[in-house]
């Protein structure tokens, strides 16, 4: 069997995904490929995937046009014709049982050339969505503004200014277009790493595929309860540590929430943020402790481990790998109930509350702090749930189902 992988680029989570699915199902003797643009990112121009199989498609030049002109009128996957068309002679090249599709929406590949090549081969599609833009005019996150146009058909959008930004509202259109070209593929398989996510996809255009859930994993040689001096570092051996991690930090996020409750929280109480930089200090209460990044995932391993509780105050989620990343450390988890943030934990390690509730958020910490009723052991345990390998090999499986259709 010969499975083709693309994402858009061979960095950040989807691409680690793409890649760690791509070893794993090698494992089993599928020949597997993947596929990327060229690095938008100029600090990344000359990057280089340390990856079997893995080749590059489009240029920089023409993704930089592509982004101007996408962002500009509202229609991005619309240009990189050439760049797509190499891909499109790659895949011809390898004449793949299956593609399998990531993240699409990086100004960098030709929506209508690459689903006409995909349906015209009658290919087998998997297309694991990563959020919601697949079945939207423009936005890939919709929560936050509480928008459902997406559900009957896009129009005046109320996200123009954000991630993929447009100066023209072309949702409309795009709409129209992305379910013409997306529902013409004959047999795809669409998965979703949450079932809240899976929820929305039957309630979109693309309801008539099968859809299936196969959570994200975590690498639990990595996260794991790790001994460390952190609490002596930081001078808080004898504090609650209220910990929170993004690389991403703003109001999707929860900053706001943070600063409230470091605000009410009293000397008994520390918290610490991982992810920030120099402008967000300059916002910060001066009793958060602020790290800008770790070095690598073993110091992060070690400041989970060190905290009492993991807050994630997130106000749009697919799934919440931070979550999992802290149980795997034994540290427990509150989080606010939206997406699929809540299927991370259950009664034994952790607690939700309403979105944007911070009185609640602020007597669980207290509850939590007081009555310790959340166990190392089964913190660990829930997090086996989400074990990477594990995960990944349902794709593997998925493959195999797939390819006898």
């Amino acid at each position: 069997m010969k499975v083709a992988e693309i994402n858009m680029i061979p960095y950040g989570s989807t691409g680690k995904i793409m890649l760690q699915i791509a070893d794993e199902a090698r494992k089993s003797g599928i020949e597997v490929k993947t596929y990327s643009t060229v690095p938008f990112d100029k600090r990344k121009k000359n990057f280089e995937v340390d990856a079997e199989e893995h080749y590059c498609f489009g240029s920089f030049s023409e993704n930089k046009r592509h982004y101007y002109l996408g962002s500009t009128f509202g229609k991005n996957g619309c240009y990189s014709r050439k760049g797509t068309k190499e891909l499109i002679n790659y895949l011809k090249g390898f004449g793949p049982d299956i593609v399998h599709l990531h993240n699409l929406h990086k100004f960098c590949v030709n929506l209508p050339m690459l689903f006409g090549y995909l349906k015209e081969s009658k290919v087998k599609v998997i297309w694991t969505l990563h959020d919601c833009w697949a079945f939207t005019g423009q936005c890939p996150h919709f929560t936050m503004v509480k928008c459902d146009k997406w559900k009957t058909g896009c129009h005046h959008c109320p996200q123009l200014n954000s991630y993929p930004t447009s100066r023209i509202d072309n949702s409309k259109r795009m709409y129209e277009k992305k379910k013409e070209w997306f529902c013409s593929i004959e047999d795809m398989t669409i998965v979703t790493p949450s079932h809240w996510l899976e929820g929305l996809v039957k309630q979109s255009f693309l309801s008539e595929y099968e859809t299936k859930v196969i959570h994200n994993g975590i690498d639990l040689s990595v996260f794991k309860p790790t001994e460390s001096d952190f609490r002596k570092k930081y001078n808080c051996e004898d504090k609650f540590i209220v910990l929170g991690v993004s690389f991403g930090w703003g109001i999707k996020k929860g900053l706001d929430v943070f600063i409230e409750l470091a605000n009410r929280l009293d000397e008994r109480f520390q918290t610490v943020l991982v992810g920030t930089n120099d402008v967000l200090d300059a916002q910060l209460p001066k009793n958060i402790i602020s790290i800008h990044r770790t070095h690598n995932q073993n110091e992060l391993a070690e400041i989970y481990s060190a905290a009492d509780l993991f807050v994630n105050p997130t106000r749009e989620e697919v799934l919440g790998l931070v979550n999992i990343e802290s149980l795997a450390c034994g540290t427990p988890v509150l989080t606010f109930r939206t997406g699929g943030s809540p299927e991370c934990i259950d009664e034994t390690c952790g607690s939700v509350v309403d979105v944007d509730d911070i009185d609640s958020m602020e007597r669980e910490i207290l509850r939590i702090s007081e009555e310790n009723p959340y166990s190392k052991e089964a913190c660990v345990k829930r997090a086996e749930k989400f074990k990477m390998n594990e995960r990944f090999s349902e794709y593997v499986a998925l493959y195999k189902e797939v390819g006898k259709r």
